[in-house]
């Protein structure tokens, strides 16, 4: 048993000291001091190895991901009426380096409600507005939206000569027809957000960060080759892009139907009067 003795000497207290006292049979030393100085280092040693341990079994991706940087993408719908232009912009997070070597492809999901022109694409690719090309086969610009389906366009996102780290994507979109509703004379459509992929020539940190898996796709617009692209997880500044397409009232199908015939007949009588009066029927 060890016991603190506490001593005086001239009016101060001295230091407490820890003396053994002598189990029956032995001497009192201070030989005892050593084993428990050796438990002590045993225990520390480990309580240190606990705490390593502790770290080692931390996921190996958890300190990457912390120092990550973010990825924001931005989906807007430009102008008014049934012809807009979809803007998709991409900003890497703030201490990214150089991307002069990477390509972003962006995904894009067009919804039964609108449509894409590939002609109107095939003409801005001439003029290098954008470059996107149709992914969905016989698709059809003149189908109803209760009749069609979801297409997918691959759209090249260009480098924001304005900032270093971002991108940004343009793609022209068109309503289509809808069926009249029996009292809301709006329907809404839903633009999800895109799928985000990325190829680099080099070695890039944020791929390893954030790719949650690999697509294969065309290279470039016009290349015949197929890289693999890695599939990225952003952060989006809204959830959903939602378009208000103004819609027929069925109750009124009876007046548009008989006025759409009025007129007919009035224009093709106009025409067939116009064609006997200033036409030349000579043989």
């Amino acid at each position: 048993m060890l016991a603190p003795l506490l001593g005086a000497t001239t009016g101060s207290l001295l230091r407490p000291q820890l003396v053994p006292h002598a189990l029956p049979g032995r001497p009192a030393s201070g030989v005892l001091a050593a084993p428990a100085l050796a438990w002590l280092l045993v225990a520390a040693a480990g309580l240190t190895r606990a705490l390593t341990a502790g770290f080692d079994d931390a996921p190996s991706g958890s300190g990457i991901r912390a120092t990550c940087p973010e990825i924001i993408l931005r989906q807007e719908v430009l102008k008014d009426g049934f012809h807009r232009d979809l803007l998709i912009k991409v900003k890497f997070g703030e201490g990214t380096e150089d991307l002069q070597t990477c390509r972003l492809l962006i995904k894009q999901s067009i919804p039964t409600g609108l449509f894409v022109d590939p002609y109107e694409l095939a003409s801005f690719q001439e003029k290098n507005i954008t470059e996107a090309v149709m992914v969905s086969e016989n698709f059809n610009i003149e189908t109803p939206s209760y009749l069609s389906k979801e297409s997918e366009v691959l759209i090249y996102a260009r480098q924001d000569a304005r900032c270093a780290d971002c991108f940004q994507a343009f793609l022209p979109v068109h309503y289509r027809y809808h069926r009249p509703h029996s009292e809301d004379a709006e329907t809404l459509i839903v633009v999800g957000n895109p799928d985000l992929l990325m190829s680099c020539d080099q070695e890039f940190p944020v791929l390893s960060c954030w790719a949650q898996s690999e697509v294969a796709a065309p290279c470039a617009l016009k290349s015949k080759n197929v890289c693999q692209w890695s599939c990225l997880k952003y952060q989006p500044i809204h959830k959903n892009v939602t378009l208000h397409v103004p819609v027929g009232l069925s109750i009124h199908s009876s007046l548009v139907c008989s006025v759409t015939l009025l007129i007919t007949i009035l224009c093709s009588t106009s025409i067939l009067v116009a064609v006997f009066k200033y036409g030349n029927f000579s043989l």
